[in-house]
């Protein structure tokens, strides 16, 4: 029997969120304010039922016409009492409305055997009409204050299930409790519709992004399951089930899928603009960056909005214009549409600021990413890494410690143990090491490649000798950027320095696509020139990545102002450098 409280799949069309700041006190969105001046009980309301005329400084009623003031009580008292009037015969006033059914005939003249009453008469007859009726607008304006004023309206916010489902159809970030009851009402709905090929390929995106939030890496299978049979329902004509598996591929890091997938589903949908950043995520892992920016050209003729720069400065990251990554970032976060959205990119933002050495303005981001979003786990782990850097280890350890204990992701327990490790604490730093080791197999049960993360780990702290035959395979796979940086600083632990510096030129030299303005790449590459006798080269690269950022690492930093002490200054009386 159809569950009526689940709404039918990914066809549910209604708005996205309001941001939790716009959900004040003022009217609901679309609805005008009332423009007709003070409500009932203002203070400046003095005239009752209307306002005053600025021109004239007279009473205006409601509909516009103008009143007189009320006459004083003791004007009537020195009036003269008024004489009999025949009612029977008199003609009875016009009423105040003008209306033609009791106004006499225009050119009629009174009967004559009805007496003509007095001007004066008339007019005190109006006046009185007027007094009694300003005293009923007095009695009922002052009755009004006393009523409770009718509370604004509020915007009604979307159900948690609508909110997730339209982050996931605009390819942004989603609140994990929205994603709670999406994946609560899609699994309700499924089992009622089993052959509902659009919300198979709904409730296996979702998967992904909790996966991809939480780091349960047990989620990606039955993503994958549920993408799967949503292909098996509709093989042709489903770019969304597409969609889904390149964002599940990337979610495992494995680009060449990815790219794979994506292209499936802009194939069967050309102008689908969200195919496109996903594509372009790939192509980066690939070292395919000339086809990343071609990717990212037809994205912004397609589309723009938040979605779309966000992705379009990770591009800009990569060629090195962290100006224009930085400000592709704050339009982003400052156009996005929920919260989860505007905090993922405030991460972003302070990564970028980590990577410059900006400290002050990368814990601003990632606080105000945490604040936004309590469950945004990587802006914690930023926290923890600036806080080491000021020095304030205490609430670093504090900090990493909820990241990995909410999201346990084998970086950040590589940073953790590192911190550890910095402050002379190696049993606790090995304990963070065996946690890694643990997850990388965990992860890997759920199809994820860790071979990155752990490759770096025994280059440092394990088995140089494993970390090459990891990383050589990962470069084989998938030639990235930071695979080539990883893989030359494994070569260079493992004493090939030689073959190690070929790598390190790769992730470093523009030639080769290693635009990217990265202090650990640079460190990486003085290091192993030193060690080749290179002096010179070796200088200016740990200068340069010093003057990236001061802080990249609580370990290498120190080393590296080290190694460049021991250099000390070139001899201007001695041969030139090399």
């Amino acid at each position: 029997m159809e569950n009526s409280a689940t709404p039918a799949g990914p066809t549910d069309d209604r708005a996205t969120p309001a941001h939790p700041e716009d959900t004040g006190t003022g009217p609901a969105p679309g609805r005008e304010k009332a423009t007709d001046g003070p409500a009932p009980g203002d203070p400046e309301d003095t005239t009752p039922g209307g306002h005053e005329d600025p021109a004239t400084g007279r009473a205006q009623s409601p509909e516009g016409s103008t009143t007189g003031p009320a006459p004083a009580p003791r004007d009537a008292a020195n009036r003269p009492a008024p004489d009999p009037v025949d009612t029977t015969t008199a003609p009875a006033p016009a009423p105040a409305d003008g209306s033609p059914e009791s106004a006499p005939a225009a050119g009629s003249a009174p009967a004559p055997d009805s007496p003509r009453p007095s001007p004066w008469r008339r007019g005190s007859r109006r006046t009185w009409l007027l007094s009694g009726a300003l005293a009923g607008c007095l009695v009922l304006g002052g009755v009004l204050m006393f009523l409770p004023a009718e509370p604004p309206e509020r915007p009604v916010a979307a159900a948690p299930g609508p909110q997730a489902r339209a982050a996931l159809t605009a390819g942004v970030p989603a609140a994990l409790p929205d994603l709670t009851v999406l994946i609560g009402e899609q699994e309700a709905y499924l089992r009622d519709h089993p052959k509902d090929a659009k919300s198979w390929a709904l409730l296996g995106s979702a998967y992904v992004e909790q996966a991809r939030r939480t780091a349960e890496a047990a989620l990606f299978p039955k993503a994958e399951d549920a993408l799967r049979r949503s292909l098996r329902v509709a093989p042709k004509r489903n770019p969304d089930a597409s969609d889904g598996l390149a964002a599940l591929a990337l979610a495992r890091r494995d680009f060449r899928a990815a790219r794979e997938h994506a292209e499936a589903a802009l194939k069967e949908r050309p102008k689908g603009w969200r195919s496109y950043p996903l594509l372009i995520e790939a192509l980066t892992g690939l070292g395919d960056y000339k086809g990343a920016g071609r990717a990212l050209d037809k994205l912004t003729d397609l589309h723009s909005g938040p979605a779309v720069q966000a992705r379009a400065a990770a591009v800009y990251r990569e060629r090195g214009w962290r100006e224009d990554a930085a400000a592709a970032l704050s339009d982003a976060a400052a156009a996005a549409g929920a919260p989860a959205e505007r905090a993922a990119y405030l991460e972003r933002a302070g990564e970028l600021a980590w990577e410059r050495g900006d400290l002050s303005d990368a814990l601003r981001h990632f606080r105000a990413a945490v604040r936004i979003d309590p469950d945004q786990r990587a802006a914690q782990a930023g926290q923890g890494r600036v806080l080491a850097a000021l020095g304030r280890s205490s609430e670093a350890l504090s900090m990493y410690r909820v990241a990995l204990e909410r999201r346990p992701d084998p970086g950040y327990a590589l940073e953790l143990g590192e911190l550890y490790e910095s402050l002379g604490l190696r049993d606790a730093a090995r304990v963070q090491y065996d946690l890694l080791r643990a997850l990388v197999r965990q992860h890997a049960a759920g199809g994820v490649d860790g071979d990155l993360v752990l490759g770096r780990f025994e280059a440092d702290h394990g088995d140089p000798a494993t970390a090459v035959g990891l990383l050589r395979a990962e470069w084989r796979r998938q030639p990235g950027i930071e695979v080539a940086d990883a893989l030359g600083w494994a070569l260079h632990r493992a004493g090939s320095d030689e073959e190690a510096l070929r790598f390190a030129v790769i992730a470093t030299d523009k030639e080769h696509g290693g635009t990217v303005r990265s202090a650990p790449y640079a460190y990486h590459r003085g290091m192993i020139e030193r060690s080749l006798k290179r002096y010179g080269p070796a200088r200016r690269h740990l200068q340069e990545a010093l003057r990236i950022n001061p802080y990249f690492s609580v370990l290498h930093a120190p080393q590296a102002r080290a190694a460049l002490r021991a250099l000390g200054e070139p001899s201007p009386d001695g041969p030139p450098e090399g």
